[in-house]
């Protein structure tokens, strides 16, 4: 087991290391989203929980790689954390990506065949955005926060992280906010998080893997 993991372990689900910094963060987070619900942006608010709910599918499996390598997981947020939640996922990072997805939503023009530099709107916007990601998260490990143990999640190799890491969240993100019918919207949103709790109780609350 990586250094790395082993401090992951330490302070994960632990509130030892709790800052108040957390509640003001989450009223923030509540305020955007009232924002949503005031104007009835149903397009904006469903995206930006579908991008939630992807990030949340790909932290478990990330979890299960540490469990059943017995060596590191992905990627992982082992310090500088008011409380881990799952091995590569803090309290931090699941507030920003609450906030991500809304942020990424409101970028979406209006007219769907307007084009970026000769490329569909949505299609560019994919791609720009997940690289815009990409790189903080290149940032965030050569600051050391967020660890990548394995050769080929590194940033000299980021195209696993651009294509599994991002790129499928924004795409939900924006094939939930472009769907016509409000019911398909919830459908699929709620699909979303219904693995993703299926997930959490069986690896997490049952077996105890993650």
């Amino acid at each position: 087991m990586t250094v790395s993991a082993k401090q992951g372990l330490e302070i994960l689900r632990t509130t030892s290391n709790f800052q108040w910094y957390i509640i003001p963060i989450l009223i923030i987070v509540i305020y955007i989203y009232a924002v949503e619900v005031e104007k009835r942006n149903w397009n904006v608010l469903l995206a930006g929980l579908a991008f939630w709910g992807m990030d949340w599918f790909n932290e478990i499996w990330n979890s299960l790689v540490f469990h059943f390598s017995g060596y590191a997981p992905v990627w992982g947020a082992p310090t500088k954390s008011a409380y881990l939640i799952l091995i590569g996922l803090n309290i931090e990072i699941t507030f920003m990506f609450l906030v991500a997805g809304i942020a990424c939503a409101k970028m979406l023009p209006k007219d769907k065949k307007k084009k970026i530099l000769g490329i569909p709107n949505r299609y560019f916007l994919v791609v720009f955005n997940s690289i815009l990601f990409v790189i903080v998260e290149i940032i965030l490990n050569r600051i050391g926060v967020l660890t990548w143990e394995y050769s080929w999640w590194q940033p000299y190799c980021p195209w696993l992280i651009l294509l599994i890491g991002y790129m499928p969240f924004i795409a939900m993100c924006y094939i939930v906010h472009d769907m016509k019918k409000i019911k398909n919207k919830l459908i699929t949103v709620g699909i979303i998080f219904a693995v993703d709790i299926l997930g959490l109780v069986i690896f997490g609350a049952i077996l105890r893997w993650i």
